[in-house]
């Protein structure tokens, strides 16, 4: 499987989901990217017709109007382009919880009926990214944090990760912290195994436009706004065992 080591995601934009580009059959899945407050207007005039009550009831408990308005933005996005890869209503996406792989009960991976798409969803700071395929996938986008989150949690990485991140200049360290926890959070997601799997046992590298393999997985790095970082993990043909994910 190819995948680019920095992929462009799609930007979302209203009536861009009716006819979303087709995702190919092996290879680098289908990116999207909605920016909250640019989706706003789509949001209020869709959400109450196409999000189920269990999204709506999660979306009224946000306290901050951003994440309220970000997570809003994320899934309805996500069941416009759903639908549409689908060829049904929005609103009749149904979604269904895998087994988790580590003690299965049913948080795992979120999946559609059948499995004909596999999916993720991720959002951080008004931003949402979204990954479509044929095979398993996880994406993951996240705010650069302050210097000092960079190092402690850092700590927590694969020893190898740990080592390079501290050889960096402190300037450079939280955006390196950033990048590998997008890859190893977009991996993880891609298992539906989540954080209940530890950052230190998989090596992924802090290396910048760099494509991380592990065994049936191959990760690589999603450009998006300036302050964030961002990943995508897609599971290869030839190890497909069970599909989808969302956030």
């Amino acid at each position: 499987m190819m995948v680019d080591a920095v992929q462009r995601p799609v930007e979302l934009t209203d009536g861009g989901w009716e006819q979303p580009p087709a995702m190919a059959m092996a290879g680098a899945p289908a990116l999207w990217l909605v920016r909250a407050q640019a989706f706003k207007t789509v949001v209020a005039r869709l959400a109450d017709s196409v999000l189920d009550a269990a999204e709506k009831e999660r979306a009224a408990a946000f306290r901050a109007d951003g994440d309220r308005d970000t997570y809003l933005a994320g899934h309805v996005g996500l069941r416009l382009l759903l639908g549409a890869y689908l060829d049904i209503p929005p609103v009749d996406v149904l979604f269904q919880r895998q087994p988790c792989p580590s003690c299965g009960e049913p948080h795992g991976r979120p999946v559609v009926d059948g499995n004909p798409v596999h999916f993720s969803l991720s959002h951080s700071g008004g931003l949402c990214l979204l990954a479509f395929a044929h095979t398993p996938v996880g994406v993951d986008v996240e705010v650069v944090p302050a210097l000092e989150v960079a190092q402690e949690v850092g700590e927590g990485f694969h020893p190898r990760e740990a080592s390079e991140l501290k050889g960096l200049r402190a300037v450079d360290q939280p955006a390196a912290f950033t990048r590998v926890w997008a890859r190893k959070e977009a991996y993880l997601k891609g298992l539906g195994v989540g954080l209940g799997r530890s950052m230190a046992l998989d090596y992924l590298g802090t290396a910048a436009d760099a494509v991380a393999q592990v065994p049936g997985w191959t990760i690589g790095d999603v450009a998006v706004d300036d302050g964030y970082a961002a990943a995508v993990a897609v599971q290869a043909e030839e190890a497909v065992s069970g599909p989808g994910d969302r956030s």
